[in-house]
């Protein structure tokens, strides 16, 4: 059976560990906060740990902040080679709320295979808010995340994990959507900051 390891214990987090379990998969979670990691770990019948202990699955999930992408891949040198690694992060320059913390050319996703060479990076989850995971609906319309990536059987591996789970999944193309994505995810994220969309709601995929 496929595992997937999500590292973080925040919102998204939260709501990827569980269309991981309920996709089908065994589930890991680690977090700075052991007991963080075990409040979204124990419900799902996952293992819990901290950030340092070994990964397990076949997948990992960084659901962290991208500032906070440096410190994680310190803590685990080639413990990436080989594995599916999904970035679900808005690279937004909180200080300014008006730009992206990445070249204009680039993405946090590239980044982060630039650093990880050995890893298969896919960019996913990034243009949904978490309450339209969880329910599986934005407004009227099924959910639906945009997966990024080169590798064609690595998309299709998370492709059908989110569908097992319920939700929608689209190939957006290779990992130089990305950008797009993420250009998505940062337009999503300051409406929601100007109250002109709900944090539950967002932007959906229509036919």
């Amino acid at each position: 059976m496929t595992t997937v390891t999500v590292i973080g214990a925040g919102n998204l987090g939260s709501v990827v560990a569980g269309i991981a379990a309920k996709g089908g998969t065994g589930v890991q979670v680690l977090a700075r906060d052991a007991e963080k990691a075990q409040a979204v770990a124990g419900p799902l019948g996952g293992n819990a740990g901290v950030v340092g202990d070994a990964i397990t699955g076949e997948i990992v999930v960084l659901a962290l902040p991208y500032a906070a992408f440096e410190d994680v891949l310190a803590a685990y040198p080639g413990a990436f080679d080989g594995k599916v690694l999904v970035d679900v992060s808005n690279p937004v320059d909180f200080g300014t709320f008006d730009d992206l913390l990445v070249p204009a050319d680039s993405s946090a996703a590239q980044v982060l295979q630039d650093a990880v060479p050995g890893a298969k990076v896919v960019k996913a989850f990034n243009a949904n808010f978490g309450a339209t995971l969880g329910t599986g609906a934005a407004g009227p319309v099924q959910t639906a995340v945009l997966v990024a990536g080169d590798d064609a059987d690595t998309k299709q591996t998370l492709v059908d994990l989110v569908t097992g789970a319920g939700l929608r999944a689209v190939d957006a193309g290779s990992l130089r959507r990305a950008r797009e994505l993420e250009a998505i995810g940062f337009l999503q994220i300051t409406l929601a900051g100007a109250e002109k969309i709900s944090w539950a709601g967002g932007f959906a995929l229509v036919d």
